[in-house]
């Protein structure tokens, strides 16, 4: 633009030179044949020198055109990309709470299945020992003395001398009696589901007070985790994936509860700290669907971290 507006001022100058030199008189008796041919040549000029400028000023007015359209343009693409990334930050937020509502159904569906898994392995056990029970029963062994003829004539009637058998649950409290293990934490499951938090928070508890030890307990911390989460409690549902991930770091539960812990730890607005548990799960478990969701919540927060 700067070079062409420099041509136009330098051919106006020509211009302006030849109009001069054109009005210059011319003695009568210097008329010569030279003469009118120089000023003729000059004519010629100015008119080639007026047609020139009158193009340049047109290709000058159509290149403006173009750049204010060029502006234009730009300016309509900025704000499209704007909205449209607007709305890719929606939809990955939105996308994200739906992730986690399916992740939560399914680890409860999973949770289901294996504890479905136990109780047929211990029904097929309780019937393989009937059935041991009922061949003794049908073939006693060799040598087992069968009873007296006579024996039950002689033993002492029900209530004179006959002393009761011994009933060990007798003088025991039912407070200070251990809860089923299975039975206990398939009830928190199911309170957990039906959003009867309070309920299901107790019976977690006795799973974790009464068998710290074993791999239910695990998925017991977790749980109380994700009730914490869901009543906005982040500190206590650090804690409690904290047990997970200290005490079971194997369990199938670990990586949904270090993606929650980094979640909790955002929004307690502790940034770094969340960033950096994302940043562990993706480097702990790479192929878990947990890791592609800390991805996911690591690049809306401007992070960004390849997929391995």
């Amino acid at each position: 633009m700067l070079k062409l507006h420099t041509l136009r001022n330098s051919f106006l100058g020509a211009a302006f030179l030849v109009m001069v030199l054109a009005s210059v008189p011319v003695p009568a008796h210097a008329a010569s044949k030279e003469i009118i041919e120089l000023q003729t040549q000059v004519q010629q000029l100015l008119d080639m020198v007026q047609r020139l400028q009158s193009t340049i000023d047109s290709r000058f007015g159509v290149l403006q055109h173009l750049a204010e359209q060029t502006a234009d343009n730009a300016n309509q693409i900025t704000t499209t990309v704007n909205a449209l990334q607007q709305k890719i930050n929606a939809q990955s937020e939105t996308g994200n709470g739906k992730l986690d509502a399916v992740s939560g159904q399914v680890q409860s569906l999973n949770d289901s299945v294996d504890e479905l898994k136990s109780r047929i392995a211990k029904l097929d056990k309780s019937v393989q020992e009937l059935q041991t029970q009922l061949q003794n029963i049908q073939n006693p062994p060799a040598g087992a003395a069968p009873a007296a003829p006579g024996a039950e004539l002689n033993a002492p009637p029900s209530g004179e001398g006959a002393l009761p058998a011994p009933n060990p649950a007798a003088g025991v409290p039912a407070s200070t009696q251990t809860p089923p293990l299975q039975e206990t934490f398939q009830a928190g499951l199911r309170d957990y589901n039906a959003a009867r938090y309070e309920v299901a928070a107790g019976e977690f508890q006795d799973v974790v007070r009464y068998y710290p030890l074993d791999d239910l307990a695990g998925n017991a911390h977790f749980y109380l985790g994700e009730i914490a989460y869901r009543q906005q409690n982040y500190a206590d549902a650090v804690k409690s994936y904290n047990a997970v991930l200290e005490g079971f770091s194997g369990s199938p539960k670990a990586p949904a509860a270090q993606l929650r812990k980094g979640l909790a730890l955002l929004l307690e607005g502790k940034k770094e700290a969340g960033i950096r548990e994302l940043r562990l799960l993706n480097q702990r478990h790479p192929q878990t669907p947990e890791a592609a969701q800390a991805r996911t919540k690591l690049n809306s927060l401007g992070v960004r971290i390849a997929a391995r």
